[in-house]
């Protein structure tokens, strides 16, 4: 079938579902990692000779720590640029090892973390050290689906007041999203198991209660999926409008979509939801989650997610340097890839 841009994320079940998404995702936020995906192990004299060759010498963006970031971060065009890794936030190895690979020190580290999971402080200790900020998906996935609605009732206060000022503790900037994807249809919380109105409330009763204990370093990410409206086993994805919380809650808005095919492109792929979103919001927009597996062609689409990322003006974009639980591995794959990245990365400006 050909390509319309309106397919969703792969990763469920063998469908278009996003591989960071709930049934990809469950493992990790319980302590349970990724299936292992294929190591990236290319050493520094290829990396410097595939450099060379791509005409990649001279990098704006410094794999050398500058600090952290301000707490309020700046909505800077096509500044960002992020990282999922197997093995985050237990160890920073692979952060590590992703940017001696493209050259440039990542401004986002994501991972996904369950209910009940406390803010991991050694490793946002660590970020922060890297000049990254933690990016943190919390999904309330170890409670009841019939009890998510009671969020917004305060009866996880306790759980949340505790996470709320160990944040208010670290001092720099953390980025939290809440129940993400929730306009696909994978997880309890999202369309066609929990009503947007619950959902919208229990957003805004988190975002409350973090701003009454002071935790006032959270940038705020409402991360939708891309809509879709073709036919697959996950069915429709709907536009995410009815789950918007309001601008007063939210200060970015993020999209997960992914790169399967040769044929797949930015403006296709990401275009629809960012047309949609418009329409009701004008806060900044990052890819969240994305990717490209080597069967799309990796180089191609790597280049093209930066050139999309310029053409919308957008943040940036959060690379999933991983393999999902059904398999599909988006990876850098090859010095091909690695160089691709590295001279995206090259053009990109740390946010000040």
């Amino acid at each position: 079938m050909t390509h319309t841009g309106m397919m969703p994320d792969p990763g469920r079940n063998g469908a278009q579902a996003a591989p960071g998404s709930r049934s990809a995702r469950r493992r990790q936020s319980r302590g349970r990692q990724r299936r292992p995906r294929r190591t990236l192990t290319i050493t520094v004299a290829i990396i410097a000779v595939v450099a060379i060759a791509a005409g990649v010498v001279v990098y704006k963006r410094s794999t050398k720590s500058p600090g952290p970031l301000p707490v309020h971060l700046p909505a800077a065009t096509g500044s960002y640029l992020g990282v999922n890794m197997k093995g985050v936030p237990a160890s920073y190895a692979g952060v590590t090892s992703f940017t001696s690979a493209i050259g440039a020190s990542p401004d986002l580290v994501m991972y996904y973390s369950g209910w009940y999971v406390p803010f991991p402080v050694k490793f946002a200790d660590t970020a922060a050290s890297n000049g990254a900020v933690p990016l943190v998906q919390m999904d309330p996935d170890n409670i009841k689906p019939s009890e998510i609605g009671e969020i917004a009732s305060g009866k996880y206060d306790g759980y949340l007041s505790a996470y709320a000022e160990a944040v208010r503790a670290y001092h720099h900037p953390v980025i939290m999203s809440f129940g993400h994807e929730m306009n696909g249809t994978w997880s309890p919380w999202s369309y066609g198991h929990m009503s947007p109105t619950d959902f919208v409330n229990d957003w805004r009763h988190i975002v409350n209660l973090f701003r009454a204990l002071g935790a006032d370093n959270v940038t705020w990410l409402w991360t939708v999926n891309i809509i879709n409206n073709a036919e697959s086993s996950t069915g429709q994805i709907p536009n995410p409008e009815p789950w918007w919380p309001g601008s007063a809650y939210v200060n970015w808005v993020g999209i997960d979509g992914y790169y399967l095919k040769p044929n797949w492109q930015f403006a296709p792929l990401f275009g629809p939801t960012i047309g949609a979103i418009r329409l009701f919001t004008h806060d900044p927009i990052i890819i969240a989650e994305t990717g490209a597996t080597t069967t799309a062609g990796q180089p191609g689409k790597i280049s093209d997610l930066f050139e999309g990322i310029q053409s919308y003006g957008l943040l940036g974009f959060v690379y999933y340097d991983n393999t999902n639980s059904i398999g599909q591995a988006f990876g850098l794959d090859g010095p091909a890839a690695v160089a691709a990245f590295r001279k995206g990365a090259s053009t990109y400006h740390r946010p000040t």
